[in-house]
């Protein structure tokens, strides 16, 4: 989807993964139908609305782990072009000629698949449930998605389409992963810019020359790194002017420039013929073999009058003959590349497409002004018809998923706690209790917040503890397992009961909820560090003997070779410096050096040390 010809992996080098809280209180626009194509294999091992289980947790997740507002965006009507291509494709991949097949006239249009945009309708209607705003497209989701993107209406798109650089957008989501410590692969149109060289227009021009959605070939016999070179070869503002020319056949201008530069070559029959310099065939360089012999070559390094050196395999002479003739050979092939590409883009019926051009050049692909802009909001979830509306679809406990929408009602509190403090219940029926711990996921530290039930009403969290779950760690920092859901599974509030008392526990970002609860937060800190200095004190102090000093090599594995000499005679290994002798065979030594002075010869002291 988007350009062709592996268009993602010229951008791949330019990635950016970025982490946990790249999207938190920032605006992103998210392209729905990308949600459902992207996991289609996902979905097709599930038998029970996939589609509506997959939006459901990646909604809670975006908004409430990694604290985003989402701005949902799906597809309007398709474009006569857009229809066209579809019909093409359907034919294709039938294996069927196209060619002689009826298109869509201007105006007509071929409607999605009916139970593709099903689908969408009841995602959408769970997304207005869950108080998320969605904005509906003219054509392509994508096109809109780049638009607000560009006019700073939201700060990223979530899309695999990679044409969105086409439509003018300045940050991609391409990958997004909510189980790892580098959640978002992000493209930057401004790192393509710098590392590629490409603007906007210039990435419409490789478009056309490769294929996109709308043009399905592109240009025949022309690849991704041919449409670089000739995109790279213009400015901006003449790229898609200079295709024009040469796509009406209009290519003198370029083809005179590289007559020009064959005329400057001197032909044979011309009066200025190229001079041939004669060059040594021992040294290579200008000048006879015989003229080198009898005088050493001005171009050689050698000395008294020893003659040539002879040339290394490979070489090439540097004189400005050769030098000459290297650079025209260079200049030749290259504008004889350029004849053949120019050539086949000549060859291409109706190209570029004019209407491709200026659909994607279009500013106005949603249903407001630029004056007015888009309407979007965040409400509150309608918690009750979410219960209704997903035990309809889904067949799931009520209880279920109110646990399942619990952190998202629980950042929502957080984040009008901060504004106004006087709310007090979350849900209505939970209050703030106490901060339990400090939890690590995926390399990102959260605080695991009790929820204390403040009275009983209907329709609660069921209390019953899930074996798992009974024995939960109770220290300050905990770390947890980081499998990968292919659903995106929102993090489930676990249950702590203590003393009879119910509580919720609920992992919330550190800054959220110190905003909302600072004085809570400050009290926790100090608690921890009370813990760490009382538990520093009720260590025992290390000793000199116990401390972990790490031994020599050597002074570990004491040597236990002896040699004999003579019968009964034993010589114990000499050891290295550093090795330790035994204390028995120490002793001994000592005692035998005794009466050894230093008058004797060495013989004797060696017979009275040893016997």
């Amino acid at each position: 989807m988007g350009v062709g010809g592996k268009f993602w992996d010229l951008l791949k080098p330019y990635a950016r993964h970025e982490g946990f809280d790249f999207l938190r209180n920032k605006r992103v626009a998210v392209d729905l139908s990308f949600w459902l194509v992207q996991h289609e294999t996902a979905i097709k091992d599930r038998a029970r609305s996939p589609h509506l289980r997959l939006t459901f947790f990646r909604t809670i997740n975006l908004f409430s782990k990694f604290g985003a507002f989402p701005v949902f965006v799906v597809d309007g009507s398709p474009s006569p072009l857009k229809s066209e291509a579809r019909i093409a494709r359907f034919f294709r991949s039938s294996g069927i000629d196209s060619s002689s097949l009826p298109v869509a006239g201007d105006g007509a249009s071929v409607e999605r698949n009916s139970t593709f945009t099903k689908y969408i309708q009841e995602c959408v209607e769970l997304l207005e449930l869950l108080g998320m705003p969605v904005v509906k497209a003219k054509g392509e989701a994508e096109a809109l998605c780049a638009q607000l993107d560009a006019e700073g209406h939201v700060d990223a798109c979530i899309t695999s389409d990679s044409d969105a650089f086409l439509f003018g957008a300045k940050c991609v989501i391409k990958t997004f992963q909510s189980n790892s410590k580098e959640p978002f692969e992000c493209y930057y149109m401004s790192d393509i810019e710098a590392g590629l060289g490409l603007k906007r227009k210039h990435l419409i021009a490789i478009s056309l020359l490769v294929g996109n959605d709308y043009y399905l070939n592109g240009v025949q016999g022309i690849g991704l790194d041919t449409a670089l070179r000739i995109a790279q070869t213009f400015s901006e503002d003449e790229i898609l002017n200079r295709l024009r020319e040469i796509g009406n056949g209009d290519a003198s201008l370029l083809q005179g420039e590289i007559r020009s530069v064959d005329d400057s070559v001197p032909s044979p029959d011309g009066s200025s013929l190229k001079r041939k310099f004669s060059h040594c065939s021992f040294c290579g360089h200008p000048g006879s073999k015989r003229t080198h012999f009898k005088s050493s070559c001005e171009y050689c390094s050698s000395t008294m009058g020893e003659g040539c050196m002879k040339k290394s395999e490979g070489f090439k002479c540097s004189c400005s003959s050769c030098d000459m003739d290297r650079k025209e050979k260079e200049q030749k092939k290259q504008d004889n590349w350029r004849l053949k590409v120019l050539s086949k883009i000549a060859l291409e019926p109706n190209f570029p497409n004019d209407a491709i051009i200026e659909m994607y050049l279009c500013n106005s692909h949603g249903y407001f002004t630029e004056n007015d802009g888009p309407c979007i909001s965040w409400g509150s979830p309608k918690t009750e018809m979410v219960v209704d509306f997903l035990a309809y679809h889904q067949l799931w406990e009520p209880s279920y998923i109110r646990r399942r929408m619990l952190p998202m009602l629980s950042t929502i509190f957080l984040r009008e706690m901060a504004k106004d403090p006087l709310k007090s219940l979350l849900y209505g029926q939970y209050e703030f209790d106490s901060i339990d711990r400090l939890k690590i996921r995926y390399g990102h530290q959260f605080y695991v917040v009790k929820w204390k039930k403040s009275a009983p009403s209907l329709g609660c969290v069921s209390c019953t503890v899930p074996p798992e779950e009974s024995d939960v760690q109770q220290d300050d920092v905990m770390e947890v397992d980081e499998s990968i859901n292919p659903f995106d599974e929102s993090d489930v509030p676990t249950i702590d009961i203590n003393n009879g008392c119910c509580f919720l526990l609920t992992d919330e970002n550190m800054d959220l909820v110190h905003a909302a609860f600072p004085e809570e937060v400050d009290r926790f800190l100090q608690e921890k560090e009370l813990k760490e200095l009382k538990r520093r004190k009720t260590e025992k102090p290390e000793t000199a003997g116990s401390r972990g000093v790490q031994l020599n090599i050597t002074e570990f594995y004491r040597s236990a070779k002896v040699y004999e000499t003579e019968p009964g005679e034993i010589l114990t290994k000499k050891t290295e410096p550093g090795e330790i002798l035994s204390s028995q065979r120490a002793e001994t030594s000592k005692e035998k050096r005794k009466p050894s002075s230093s008058n004797l010869p060495k013989s004797v002291r060696r017979r009275l040390l040893f016997d």
